[in-house]
């Protein structure tokens, strides 16, 4: 059966006029509402997960763990603990989303999130419950982390799928910006409540941010409802409707094995995200430091403020120069930058500390941020796309995600011991590098032609099966 990807059955995309949604002069209407749809979905999303970052690093120590061993290890553990549910979640969110639609399954992560970021601030402390708390925290982390698993894959996908061929680094950079506007109002919304006296904060303060995720939750619903799915999806969706396909997961490991593998190691420039975001902050506002959480808060909203105007900067880039050369240069700035900035605060010096953390995240660590949803789409054809996605991040997120946990038991018992913390990070980072060294630039590549190469492929491994 010969499929026609470029208009699917009805030969109109989804504002009627006619043309092709992958043409490289396609109207960017469509592209501009999944852009901005993947903006308001992915600050929702890592509002409420960058809450309970900034929530475990200051707060859940003496809330859930107080009397532990090591209330702190235990505490950026839960951080962690999502993060081996994020496979998981791939693997499920990614075969919906192939098969049954983007718009469908991010909808459902988005309302999982919102919903149990919201329970979370009502869990009682293990001064009330013992154990209860704790133990229902750890469950809801794990809800939060089978939502976050399809929040970007999905968001990047619809908007890729969108974007006219010339300007796809762009509009898929949005994604990542609206993670960037997640940290920011996270960050803010933690700010008055840090300053609260101990007591308070302790007791209900630290709930009040949870609880206003539904605010949040309410607009980035009415936004992303309004979306349609690709016209590139509509087509292969209905000729798997005529004629069945394998599972996505299994058309993915069959045809795309190297590209997810290549995703796992690349995804690994996450660690700078998770070491910046959750064990800075614990790092530098303990009594040996002694850094205020006002301060660096601060520092992590300035930093991703820059951000905000950086990402779409570096996206225009890469449809200008490629992918590869923004993401390799990014990850290698991000594996220097890390060693500035935890020097910057060993001084103990404002300025240097500010200046450092938006070279870090609001130069370099952007560069490689906002390509990637464009980056690592564009090595899958449509049919596996959302999974391939899914799964390659979800796998290599998972080193992030345990990254502060990893950090804090790097630095042994000198608590000012901040060199292998930066050496395992620029590690990762460099990893990143190399692995997206092996990848195919295919920031001029139609998605037709992607879909068209892994028809080629599929029929060739058939036949070598005969």
């Amino acid at each position: 059966m010969t499929i026609d990807y470029g208009t699917g059955a009805s030969g109109r995309n989804g504002d009627g006029t006619g043309r092709s949604s992958v043409d490289p002069n396609a109207d960017p209407t469509n592209a501009k509402k999944a852009a901005k749809a993947a903006f308001f979905g992915s600050l929702l999303e890592y509002y409420d997960f960058y809450i309970f970052a900034s929530a475990a690093a200051l707060v859940f120590p003496h809330v859930f763990f107080e009397g532990s061993k090591n209330p702190l290890l235990l505490s950026l553990a839960t951080f962690g603990i999502s993060y081996i549910a994020r496979p998981v979640g791939a693997v499920f969110v990614g075969h919906f989303g192939d098969r049954a639609g983007r718009k469908k399954v991010m909808m459902f992560c988005l309302v999982l999130m919102g919903v149990v970021t919201f329970l979370i601030g009502c869990l009682p402390s293990s001064e009330t419950a013992g154990m209860v708390g704790p133990v229902l925290l750890v469950l809801l982390r794990i809800c939060q982390g089978i939502s976050a698993a399809g929040e970007q894959s999905g968001a990047g996908s619809l908007t890729l799928e969108h974007s006219p061929a010339h300007r796809r680094g762009f509009f898929c950079s949005w994604t990542l910006t609206g993670t960037q506007a997640g940290f920011i109002v996270a960050s803010l919304a933690f700010i008055p409540v840090a300053a609260l006296p101990d007591e308070t904060l302790y007791s209900w303060g630290w709930r009040v941010p949870f609880w206003c995720s539904l605010l949040v939750l309410v607009v980035a619903y009415i936004v992303r409802r309004k979306l349609e799915e690709p016209e590139i999806f509509i087509a292969n969706k209905e000729a798997l409707d005529e004629a069945p396909a394998p599972l996505p997961v299994v058309d993915l490991f069959r045809t795309h094995w190297r590209d997810v593998l290549r995703v796992v190691f690349c995804a690994f420039i996450a660690v700078v995200s998770t070491v910046f975001s959750v064990f800075g902050l614990a790092y530098a506002t303990t009594p040996e430091i002694g850094m205020s959480r006002t301060t660096m808060l601060w520092v992590a909203i300035a930093a991703n403020a820059v951000a905000l105007v950086s990402q779409p900067l570096f996206g225009i880039l890469s449809d200008r120069i490629g992918r590869k050369p923004v993401f390799i240069g990014g990850a290698i700035g991000s594996a220097a930058g890390i060693f500035l900035y935890f020097a910057a605060i060993g001084t103990g010096n404002v300025a240097m500390i500010f200046l450092a953390g938006i070279l870090l995240m609001g130069g370099v660590y952007a560069g490689t941020n906002a390509i990637w949803p464009a980056f690592y789409a564009e090595m899958f054809s449509s049919r596996v796309r959302y999974s391939g996605m899914a799964i390659g991040t979800q796998l290599g997120f998972a080193l992030a995600g345990f990254a502060p946990t990893i950090a804090q038991a790097l630095r042994g018992g000198d608590p000012k011991n901040w060199v292998p913390v930066a050496i395992f990070t620029a590690v990762c980072a460099l990893i990143a590098a190399a692995s997206a060294s092996t990848a195919k630039e295919n920031s001029r590549t139609p998605l037709l032609d992607l879909d068209k190469e892994d028809v080629a492929l599929t029929k060739a491994k058939a036949k070598a099966q005969v």
